[in-house]
């Protein structure tokens, strides 16, 4: 196939390499390392060592790849306002419109680029950085979940978990979409959150501190009660998931806690202000994740 990944940053290189080392035409756009990728190719980094892969082509636009079967976008979704205009010039009739971004929201701002049924979201429960310009390190494999926005399992979902599949990656399709996202924002929301409101620290010394950790524990009971509460339950084997799988992590800096240091706009109304406005809307009280985005909201203003 041919496809273009938008956004190919840490998350989209390192899904971009897979998928071009399982035989399909990867392009990357990214304004950051295309240079870089063009003359030197991708390194991936992870449990298997070190890969060199070479993709097709890198590009700092779209506007000279032409359409596409797969566009995966893994642009953040602080850009979403800019994501459809960059997103068309890829389209044909058929192409599948695959994104790979964080939060809430983000596949509502691709609706009417493709038929609704050739839109899919997927998850990733990973641990992925960029450590430099074309090196991608991946510390926990984890896995992907994909779904659409139509609550069942289309035929472009079902083939996007085949194609990650075939690159070797651990991907399952899931009925519903904000199921998942919530199961997501399970980590998200305190660890991306804490490590900002904390003053810029990594996800151990967030378990570390007493305070933390049970801040930590009482914004996932709030986001499981409000997932609950929108018609997703999940268990509370879950949560307990969420702090076993960190342990695991050492000192991992989040990726809004990377943009934070480095002076990048946050993802906030994605991981924090529109599950807010979910659960509450449902009747959910989430007064600890409210404080926190406050605080967020605070650390933001001050850099």
């Amino acid at each position: 196939m041919k496809i273009v990944v938008v956004g190919a940053g840490a998350v989209g290189a390192w899904y971009g390499g897979l998928l071009a080392i399982a035989g399909h035409e990867v392009h990357l756009v990214t304004r950051a390392d295309y240079e870089v990728i063009r003359q030197k190719g991708l390194q991936l980094r992870g449990a298997k060592g070190v890969q060199q892969v070479n993709v097709a082509s890198a590009h700092p636009d779209t506007t000279t790849l032409g359409p596409a079967d797969l566009v995966v976008i893994a642009a953040k979704a602080t850009a979403n306002e800019v994501l459809p205009a960059l997103v068309r010039p890829l389209i044909k009739e058929s192409t599948i419109l695959l994104t790979l971004q964080n939060g809430m929201g983000n596949i509502e701002n691709l609706m009417g680029l493709v038929p609704d049924a050739q839109l899919v979201a997927g998850l990733c429960f990973v641990c992925i950085n960029r450590t430099s310009p074309g090196v991608i390190e991946n510390t926990l494999p984890g896995y992907i979940r994909m779904a659409s926005g139509l609550d069942a399992i289309t035929a472009a979902t079902t083939q996007c978990v085949a194609i990650f599949t075939q690159a070797k990656v651990d991907c399952r399709a899931e009925a519903s979409l904000e199921s998942v996202l919530w199961k997501k924002l399970c980590w998200n929301i305190p660890f991306n959150g804490l490590a900002i409101a904390a003053g810029g620290i990594t996800t151990d010394r967030i378990l570390a501190d007493r305070t933390l950790r049970q801040r930590a524990r009482t914004l996932m009971l709030e986001v499981q009660h409000a997932a609950a509460a929108r018609g997703y339950p999940f268990s509370d084997q879950h949560l307990e998931q969420q702090f076993s799988i960190t342990e695991t992590m050492g000192p991992y800096r989040p990726s809004s806690l990377i943009d934070y240091l480095a002076g990048r706009s946050v993802e906030v109304s994605g991981i924090w202000a529109e599950p807010l406005r979910r659960g509450e809307t449902a009747g959910s009280p989430m007064p600890e994740l409210r404080k926190l985005l406050s605080e967020i909201e605070v650390r933001l203003r001050q850099r």
